[in-house]
């Protein structure tokens, strides 16, 4: 090695050894291998961490930083410098345009990031997502006859997952047992042929299962099959027609977002959905992200890739046409993820009334209430969950309702209890049990906006289901011990509708037998009844002005009751006296609406009676009498 040189310059001062540029033996080798040095790590980093080639992605950036630090690592390390310090300023003469190179992606980053930020941003993001309001009964399908509920998802996610982790054992009529599990979050509900449905795809057990089956097997055409749900039947499916060969735990070229990088290099993805045709064929669907508000701020969906889960070819769809009802792709039920439609509904409620409102004073902040699901409207899947205020979360302030496929987004104005509350509010009538409530659905149960939600075992086992109203979150029925099924829920659901009050009575007809109630002008009226007897007990109440009364006759524990402007005689009824309640034949339950209430025994005309008149014989007789 050459003896070190000191310099003096025209000052006079002498220059620091730790100044003095050493280059190692053989320079121009080595960083001609710290080149090829960087190059494989930019391959190899590349292969493995699938950045997109786009200044708005923030893994752009993480990718370049590794390529650059792997070029000054391997100067360090050709050099010497970490074992003889004074090779560090040469290092260092070295390093310089990968540090500036990384210095300028820093700040272009960097900036990009401060000028995305809402604080300079706040309308823009506000604008992201549009949100019309809507009436109840024209968002969501009327549920008015136990019929209704074959379109309605009676199992959660967890529930349906625990029957597909039970389908996977019919593997075993195939010789496959114990190869295959349900892939983890990959599970989408969608609507299929007319059903709630969730898809589940497999994978293999673990590498040494796949290395086995896939690398060192014969003839390896993929992972044979996929696992289908029926949300209401709760019916779990083993689909063993096709062999899926590109999937998002697959691995080398039969990975998913590794055949979709290198054919889309500069696409940023965002989530990815499993998805069957109406021919039960799999695909993926993979959203293309792009920044909408400034850099890196404002994630959206401007397109989807829709790819052969069982061949890997794709095919690029613009998110308008997605939205339109194109025959060939209508069957895909989930082009925008459900956190990112969450995430632009809460800058929406945030950063409507600007940037600083958001933190001071907060007028008009929302916020999406803990927790979703999703339910059907028409042939789409739409995402819901309950809105609050940022001030208090006691309470909603409505619903939005997204639809997954074209974005279309409705706002449902109400207030009444929020999904958690439902849910304590459900499991404290099963404490005994230990039963745990699902995450609630959203019905419309004759014009009463209502929850729905299984009752579960700690084995995700649906046990029984719940159902509270939003509004009289004080109503909340569950099935009776006997018949522990979804008729008897609703069956109890309505009877504490009817108990709440006579307004709500008149609204409620709903027809738990699963008849729909008939509108048709071909069918005859249902006729009226009369009920004679002795009264044994008297209620009133006042709603809404109105004085009613509730007469039971004979101890039966039936209360009859009418409105004091409809049978003003009724003021007049004591205990012990003999009346005559006229009633609509149809009328059940405990609480019953009386068209007229009279003292004694009146005989309606024979065309209009329907039905035997009840009559207490000696209460009339003595009636008579007097």
């Amino acid at each position: 090695m050459d003896p070190i040189k000191v310099d003096f310059s025209d000052s006079g001062k002498k220059k620091s050894v730790k100044d003095v540029l050493i280059p190692p033996e053989k320079a121009g080798l080595k960083i001609v291998i710290n080149i090829v040095v960087m190059l494989i790590t930019a391959v190899v980093a590349y292969y493995f961490m699938l950045p997109p080639m786009n200044l708005q992605s923030y893994d752009f950036y993480i990718y370049w930083a590794v390529v650059l630090a792997s070029y000054v690592i391997s100067a360090f390390i050709t050099s010497g410098a970490f074992a003889k310090p004074e090779y560090v300023p040469y290092v260092k003469r070295q390093a310089t345009v990968p540090v500036i190179i990384a210095i300028v992606l820093g700040l272009i980053v960097g900036v990009g990031y401060l000028i995305s930020s809402p604080f300079f941003r706040a309308k823009d993001y506000s604008e992201i997502l549009t949100i019309e309001n809507a009436d109840f009964d024209d968002t969501i399908s009327v549920i008015d006859s136990i019929s209704d509920f074959d379109k309605v998802p009676l199992i959660d996610k967890d529930a349906a997952r625990a029957l597909a982790d039970k389908t996977i054992g019919d593997f075993s009529a195939l010789g496959l047992e114990s190869q295959f599990e349900i892939l983890e979050n990959d599970s989408t509900q969608i609507n299929y042929k007319g059903s709630p449905y969730r898809v589940y795809p497999l994978q293999y057990g673990d590498i040494f299962k796949w290395f086995t089956n896939s690398v060192a097997g014969e003839n390896y055409e993929g992972i044979p099959g996929y696992v289908r749900v029926n949300l209401n039947t709760q019916e779990a499916q083993l689909i063993t027609d096709f062999d899926i060969k590109y999937s998002t735990a697959e691995h080398f070229g039969e990975y998913l977002e590794r055949h979709l990088r290198f054919k889309y290099p500069t696409y940023i993805f965002g989530d990815t959905s499993f998805e069957i045709d109406d021919s039960g064929k799999p695909y993926w669907v993979v959203e293309h992200i792009k920044k909408t508000v400034g850099l890196v701020g404002g994630d959206d969906v401007v397109g989807v890739i829709l790819i052969d889960a069982v061949s890997g070819d794709d095919v690029y769809y613009t998110a308008e046409e997605i939205g339109a009802d194109n025959s060939e792709i209508a069957w895909i039920d989930q082009a925008y993820d459900a956190d990112l439609l969450v995430q632009q509904y809460n800058y929406l409620g945030k950063y409507a009334g600007g940037f600083w409102n958001s933190i001071i004073g907060q007028s008009g902040v929302k916020q999406a209430s803990q927790g979703y699901s999703f339910i059907a409207v028409g042939d789409d899947v739409y995402l819901y969950t309950g809105v609050t205020s940022v001030t208090s979360d006691d309470s909603i302030l409505g619903f939005f309702f997204i639809n997954q496929r074209t974005k279309e987004g409705f706002f449902y104005n109400t207030t009444g209890a929020t999904e958690a509350a439902a849910q304590q509010s459900a499991q404290g009538k099963v404490s005994d049990k230990g039963w745990k409530a699902a995450f609630p659905i959203l019905l419309n149960i004759d014009g009463e906006a209502t929850y729905f939600m299984a009752l579960k075992d700690n084995a995700n086992i649906v046990k029984s289901y719940a159902m509270v109203n939003v509004q009289q979150y004080n109503v909340v029925a569950i099935p009776t011990e006997e018949n522990a099924d979804l008729a008897s829920a609703v069956s109890e659901y309505i009877k504490g509708l009817k108990a709440l009050s006579p307004s709500v009575i008149i609204d409620i007809n709903f027809d738990v037998s699963g008849n729909k109630p008939s509108t048709g002008e071909d069918t005859p009226d249902s006729g009226l009844a009369q009920i004679t007897g002795t009264v044994t007990d008297i209620r009133t109440t006042v709603v809404s002005g109105n004085t009613y009364f509730y007469i039971e006759l004979d101890n039966s524990g039936v209360y009859y009751y009418v409105a004091a402007d409809v049978a003003d005689m009724v003021v007049l009824f004591n205990v012990g006296d003999t009346i005559t309640v006229t009633i609509d034949e149809a009328s059940e339950g405990q609480l019953v609406e009386a068209l007229q209430m009279v003292m004694g025994t009146v005989t309606l005309p024979e065309e209009d009676v329907n039905e035997p008149v009840e009559e207490t014989t000696e209460a009339v007789e003595e009636t008579t009498a007097a």
